[in-house]
């Protein structure tokens, strides 16, 4: 890491400009620099900004010392944009306000939001954003203006800067516009005249000059974010409407927008998709013009490699894994249309040119929601998986381009050949052929001598290649620092004149993101580049796409599954470089950050395209840390569990009859003298202790499955004491008429999710050892099903019967799944009332039970509310009472949602989740087959 000294009065004015959130810590300077692009820039600073006064402030502090700064909140930008060795502005954790207008016919959005959050708020009405990028998971509003965003239907009519109405941008001089205010244009001329007359006469040049005009008509016909957004001048009259939509692209060298105002889009709810296979690639982009002319909405382009990759997600449909690849390309295309009958017609339609292709494989179309989720789900995560499956030490690099649909079969053609030329292996080309925009991706090695002079020359020939078929070298990727140097050859002298005039204008001392869009530098693309030490499995797939952060628990207290292995990383860098002093401060801080306040939850492998689990390696850091006292302690606790869950039950019994104050005041004590990770928090809405899980085994007459009680019932009574979940199962299953048996000696069993979690795998083992005979028995040697109620035990006991060759073929089922299938049709019908809410939890959404747990939901209410803003609570067994901090944080945007309306029900599948969310909210939340009990009784 470069060695760096910060100016004390940068310091001092960063610090009055935003109080307690800058900061130059080791960990967090590196833990922020790592982005989805192949570019490593170490900030100097990190400020976290609060809201858009404070980011005025900043600004005026930086202009007043001439120091760069650059703003970041996604971190998922591919070219080079989000990152800085200067001032590093944090603008995802303060900025998320999503507020609908006019019906959901427009919205307001702050700069942290992401894309999917404000889908999920426009859903009721019926719109989207225009712009849909594959990143929308992660990927967020400021980062979409910034860059241009289209995406896979958009093309480049309802792309952003089409869809903008307005923007509230702070300038460099720390002068805040609102561009849709009605007097902006007379504000923007008084307080901004240099700025103001400067766009008026910037326009009446490039209008004047016939040559600029076609040149920036032929550019912006197709998806284009090279350089500033020059059509503004010829789109718009007035100065602030000119300056509204420049911001747009320009990547944060311009301004920082603090919200945006977008005319929303109609949702075309019907749907049919399909994988469309040929024998190469010549003839797959030979059949565009007539897939065009059939009115598909979208058509993607995957090679041979793309498809490959694909197959090895356990995830792929079959129409992808059972293809016998070679030369083979796809294109996955889709209609959409607002009615059924419409969509009827477009698909019959298209079937007759589908039919008239010469294809390997017959297509076929599908309006399945599950299937079209799944062929599209391996089409978004396609750039993180294929650079997942990289070699070992290289780095990914994915290149944007854009040409006129008739030329790309050409120009795909030629970019194979290039990657024989320089030989560059397992290179892919994929995108949206509609567009005629395509990317490709290079793993490269920049540590090795030699291996940068390739690159550059490779990229001059690429860039002769594209621009000599009239296209773009950045379709929606932004200019970044990658094309940076190119930007004049795209343009000519007049125009990059013109986008140098409109840097100045915007940004005269030159603060905001130098290097980007705009540099003097022919080699700023080969600088600063990353390079990916060998450091372990997990850590060496990910390419830090960051589609994993949104999904965290811990986002917003200390790090993220990419930013814990970028820290690894980082580690590993400095290890090999021998500054013991800072692998030490890294490691120290890595211990609260890293380690103890990851929840091992899983939900970042559902959002990971190459499915990693950071969880798995924060568990086995876990490992590595136990001493010997706390294994001895644990595998004591496997070896009598039933002694150890009574006696927890007994506790947390004695700690409720006792004045709050003595409980609390003890483990508080205890916490000091033995460490926060040994000690869990007591705390007043802790519940009193539960009921012992051996009450509910009585001998049962064939069964048809066999109920696992989870052990969490037995430590945590309930909201409503006169039953658990287990009791509510059990009662349910007997008033249906279903038989179900329960294991002997239940109250020694657990399905060792505590001792896994810590990392405790010798207690893990001793507890499988016990459960796994315990279960083959009780299962009538596999032949019924283990039915478990509380979910995060229902995963845990799935993996620890996993496949074992002395007890195979035992299959674990949730009882909510198990409920909706075998109970609710024999149950008397629910008394229903008005509303209730539904917290997910990580394991539902994991074993894929949500749907069913939302079925009961509904069986129970008229309304069922799922949260927008749900998310994993990051109470985890304990975690929540060791760092309650996390789960405060992690449920602090649900919470919020919650609380704003009065519900009847608040359900969930997990007692520590309901604890958690009680907790957060106030609200009483119990499992949904408890309120389930309670409906279906008599009277």
């Amino acid at each position: 890491m470069p060695s760096r000294k910060v100016r004390p009065a940068l310091l001092e004015a960063l610090e009055t400009a935003a109080p307690g959130r800058v900061t130059d810590r080791a960990s967090v300077r590196l833990a922020r620099a790592h982005d989805a692009s192949h570019y490593l820039l170490v900030p100097e600073l990190v400020v976290t900004a609060a809201h858009s006064d404070e980011v005025a402030a900043i600004l005026r502090a930086c202009r007043a010392l001439a120091e760069p700064l650059t703003f970041r909140a996604g971190g998922t930008s591919l070219s080079g944009q989000a990152g800085s060795d200067n001032v590093l502005v944090d603008t995802r954790k303060h900025f998320r306000t999503i507020t609908v207008l006019d019906d959901g016919a427009r919205v307001s959005v702050q700069p942290g939001a992401t894309v999917r959050a404000v889908n999920a708020r426009l859903a009721p009405y019926g719109t989207s954003l225009g712009p849909d990028p594959a990143s929308e998971a992660a990927c967020t509003v400021g980062g979409v203006v910034a860059n241009n965003s289209s995406g896979m239907a958009c093309g480049v009519a309802l792309n952003t800067y089409r869809t903008l109405e307005s923007a509230a941008v702070v300038l460099a001089s720390g002068t805040t516009i609102d561009t849709g205010a009605v007097d902006a244009e007379q504000r923007l001329a008084r307080v901004e005249p240099e700025l103001h007359g400067g766009l008026l006469r910037l326009r009446d040049r490039v209008r004047s000059n016939s040559t600029s005009v076609r040149e920036i008509e032929r550019q912006f016909a197709m998806k284009n974010t090279m350089g500033y957004g020059l059509n503004s001048f010829l789109d718009f009259d007035r100065a602030v409407d000119i300056l509204a939509h420049l911001v747009v692209g320009s990547e944060g060298t311009l301004a920082f927008v603090a919200e945006a105002t977008f005319r929303t889009v109609p949702v075309r709810p019907h749907a049919a998709t399909g994988l469309v296979v040929f024998d190469d690639l010549d003839r797959a982009t030979n059949a565009l013009p007539e897939l065009v002319a059939a009115g598909f909405t979208t058509i993607e382009l995957m090679d041979a490699t793309s498809l490959r990759v694909s197959q090895m997600d356990p995830r792929a449909p079959e129409v992808i894994t059972g293809l016998d690849v070679h030369e083979h390309a796809a294109l996955l295309v889709e209609h959409q249309e607002r009615e059924a009958d419409v969509l009827a017609d477009r698909v019959s339609q298209s079937a007759k040119t589908l039919d008239g292709l010469a294809l390997p494989v017959p297509p076929q179309l599908t309006g399945d929601s599950s299937r079209r989720a799944a062929l599209w789900q391996l089409r978004k995560g396609l750039y993180a998986a294929v650079a997942g499956h990289r070699p070992s030490g290289t780095t990914a690099l994915l290149e944007d381009i854009a040409v006129p649909v008739e030329s790309l079969g050409r120009v795909c053609e030629n970019l194979v050949e290039m990657f024989a030329t320089y030989a560059y292996r397992d290179s892919v080309i994929f995108g949206h052929a509609k567009d005629g925009n395509v990317h490709f991706m290079l793993n490269e090695r920049f540590d090795r001598p030699g291996l940068r002079e390739r690159y550059l020359a490779f990229t001059d020939d690429m860039v002769d290649l594209v621009l000599g078929a009239g296209g773009t070298l950045k379709a929606e990727h932004g200019t970044g620092r990658i094309m940076a140097p190119f930007v004049r050859r795209q343009y000519g002298d007049e125009l990059y004149d013109v986008m140098v005039q409109v840097k100045n204008l915007f940004d005269p001392v030159g603060i905001l993101n130098p290097g980007v869009v705009i540099s003097d530098d022919p080699q700023a693309h080969v600088a600063h580049l990353k390079t990916t030490p060998t450091v372990e499995e997990e850590v060496d797939r990910c390419v830090e796409c960051g589609f994993c952060e949104p999904v965290c628990p811990s986002k917003d207290l200390t790090l993220t599954p990419r930013t814990r292995i970028a820290l690894r990383r980082e580690i590993a860098e400095a290890r090999s470089r021998g500054d013991q002093g800072l692998v030490d401060e890294l490691e120290a801080d890595y211990d609260y950050a890293g380690i103890d306040t990851c929840a091992v939850d899983g939900m970042c492998q559902t959002a990971c395209p190459v499915l990693i689990d950071t969880g798995a390696l924060v568990t086995r850091l876990r490992a590595e840390r136990q001493t010997v006292t706390s294994k001895t302690m644990w595998g004591r606790a496997a070896r009598h569990w039933q002694g150890a869950t009574q006696g927890a039950s007994l506790a947390l019994s004695a700690a409720a009859r006792l004045p709050s104050a003595v409980p609390a005041r003890g483990t508080a004590v205890a916490r000091r003298a033995l460490g926060e990770e040994k000690v869990p928090a007591w705390t007043a809405d802790l519940p009193s202790g539960g009921k012992r899980r051996s009450r509910l085994a009585t001998p049962t007459p064939a069964p048809v499955a066999v109920h696992f009680p989870a052990c969490v019932g037995a430590m945590f009574g309930t909201a409503h004491p006169d039953s658990d979940a287990a009791g509510a199962f059990d009662a349910l299953c007997r008033r249906a008429g279903v038989a179900v048996d329960v294991p002997p000696g239940i109250d020694s069993l657990c399905c060792a999710t505590p001792w896994k979690s810590k990392g405790l795998t010798e207690g893990r083992e001793a507890m499988r050892a016990r459960v796994l005979p315990a279960v083959w028995e009780a299962t009538d040697h596999g032949r019924l099903p283990v039915v478990c109620e509380a979910s995060s035990c229902t995963e845990g006991l799935a993996a620890l019967l996993g496949p074992d060759r002395d007890f195979p073929g035992v299959r674990v089922v949730d009882a909510l799944a198990f409920t909706v299938a075998e109970l609710l049709p024999r149950l008397p019908a629910p008394r229903q009332v008005r509303s209730a809410a539904v917290h997910p939890t990580c394991s539902t959404t994991r074993l894929g039970v949500t749907d069913s747990l939302t079925t009961i939901a509904a069986a129970l209410a008229t309304e069922v509310v799922v949260p927008t803003d749900w998310g994993c609570c990051a109470f985890a067994g304990d975690r929540g009472m060791l760092h309650p901090e996390l789960t405060a944080s992690a449920t602090a945007a649900e919470a919020a949602e919650v609380r704003q309306t009065e519900h009847d029900l608040y359900l969930s599948s997990n007692r520590t989740c309901e604890i958690g969310l009680s907790r957060a909210t106030g609200a009483k939340y119990e499992h949904a087959l408890q309120a389930l009990e309670r409906a279906t009784r008599a009277g």
